[in-house]
């Protein structure tokens, strides 16, 4: 079996779809809506066939990102080198992107940095 999509709800959706075309090369579909649910929708797809659906609908309600609780944590992408970590990791706080650890090796052999992308979702950088 592989992984077919993880999907996020946002409050923005062309923001979080041009952050992630813009620094993780996604490849976005057309626009999906529903007019009897106000839901909109778009699939991004990244090098190797993985696929974010990020999605907004009115009404919903933001949760408290400050504690961690159970559910995802974190979406990772893999750049092939310790270079291109540090580079991604430097643009992305160059543009004002926060910045939650790393660059650093994990006590697990992982060459990784986490930032918070728009929304406050955790977006792993590794090697």
């Amino acid at each position: 079996m592989e992984l077919e999509h993880i999907s996020i709800y946002t409050d923005d959706l062309e923001r979080l779809k041009q952050f992630y075309i813009r620094y993780f090369l996604g490849k976005p579909n057309e626009k999906y809506r529903n007019p009897k649910t106000g839901l909109e929708t778009y699939f991004i797809t990244f090098q190797g066939g993985a696929r974010l659906e990020i999605m907004q609908k009115p009404g919903l309600t933001d949760r408290d990102r400050s504690v961690q609780s159970y559910g995802l944590n974190h979406l990772a992408f893999r750049t092939g080198t310790r270079e291109k970590v540090d580079e991604l990791t430097k643009n992305l706080i160059n543009d004002g992107f926060q910045l939650k650890s790393g660059p650093r090796e994990t006590g697990d052999g992982y060459y990784e940095s986490c930032i918070l992308d728009p929304d406050g979702n955790e977006v792993e950088i590794t090697a």
